[in-house]
């Protein structure tokens, strides 16, 4: 029986550890040939080190699977093309890429500096745009290909101290959506994943009080492992009518998350001033208000 990803050539980002290294391996378990791509920073995005992404290739090499290495950063255009040329130069082609690679600076916004909201911007967002636009040449030639970005509740729902993460989290559906509209005559998809997984990032949350130790501590159960099989569906050929979409991973459930649509509209065939509005518009409005909900709010129940 033919494995999913047999003769795909597949790039993964941020692979050399966590939901990263996971999917990589899930990736080559599959029959894909992967470029495992990670500059071997901290969390914060300082320090390099080859030695994770050459482990993950090493894994992979040793379990009969084909790897290449990759440390470019993707927060450069001519670096993220660097990755994709990887990807050609190894294996002559490129299917898919996972944009997962990503740093925190975690802050409250009245604290948060430019340098902090400029970072995380450029790995998660700019870095995600860059890696993409340096595949898409390849797949509307070849008139095939798929993408995953990696999103998080904590931009689709909110979360406090991360302002610059949630933007461009957020940032990505868009960017993501925008993709599958443009490129959908040519066979390309592209769909994000909302992982809940323990990982060297959410390892770096506070842990000073009682309710944070216990929100660690049930994140602390859901393995990256977990994330991967939903990434290797999306980018295999099994998902060809699945497009523009945002799921998230949450242990072993699989959730198809919703994208902004109108809730309720009021209507004054005289127009609107602003009186009106705070007479008769906004409380007509504000049954359909959305909460100031957090991404731990709405995802209460414990993960099974």
């Amino acid at each position: 029986m033919a494995q999913m990803m047999e003769g795909k050539v597949v790039v993964v980002t941020g692979a050399g550890g966590g939901i990263g290294r996971d999917m990589a391996l899930a990736m080559a378990a599959a029959g894909a040939s992967v470029v495992v791509n990670d500059l071997g920073t901290s969390t914060s995005g300082e320090g390099q080190d080859i030695g994770p992404a050459e482990a993950v290739a090493r894994e992979i090499r040793d379990a009969g699977g084909r790897a290449a290495v990759s440390t470019e950063s993707v927060a450069g255009a001519s670096s993220a093309a660097r990755i994709i040329e990887c990807a050609l130069d190894s294996f002559g082609r490129i299917d898919g890429v996972v944009n997962n690679a990503g740093i925190l600076r975690d802050r409250f916004f009245h604290k948060m500096g430019t340098d902090e909201w400029d970072a995380v911007i450029q790995v998660h967002l700019y870095g995600s745009y860059y890696m993409s636009r340096a595949a898409a040449s390849h797949f509307k030639e070849q008139e095939s290909g798929a993408f995953v970005h990696m999103t998080s509740t904590s931009g689709l729902i909110g979360n406090l101290g991360q302002a610059n993460y949630s933007a461009a989290k957020l940032g990505l559906v868009a960017l993501s959506k925008s993709i599958a509209l443009d490129m959908q005559k040519f066979n390309v998809r592209s769909n994000c994943i909302a992982p809940f997984a323990w990982s060297r990032m959410i390892g770096s949350i506070p842990t000073d009080t009682p309710e944070q130790q216990a929100r660690v501590a049930k994140i602390q159960q859901m393995t990256p492992a977990k994330i991967a099989p939903l990434a290797v569906y999306l980018l295999s050929p099994a998902a060809a009518e699945v497009n523009a979409q945002v799921f998230a991973v949450r242990n072993n459930e699989i959730f198809v998350m919703s994208q902004p649509r109108p809730l309720r509209s009021v209507h004054r065939g005289e127009g609107w001033t602003p009186e009106f509005i705070a007479e008769h518009g906004m409380p007509a409005l504000r049954a359909s208000f959305v909460p100031m909900d957090r991404s731990a709010d709405v995802f209460c129940w414990d993960p099974v």
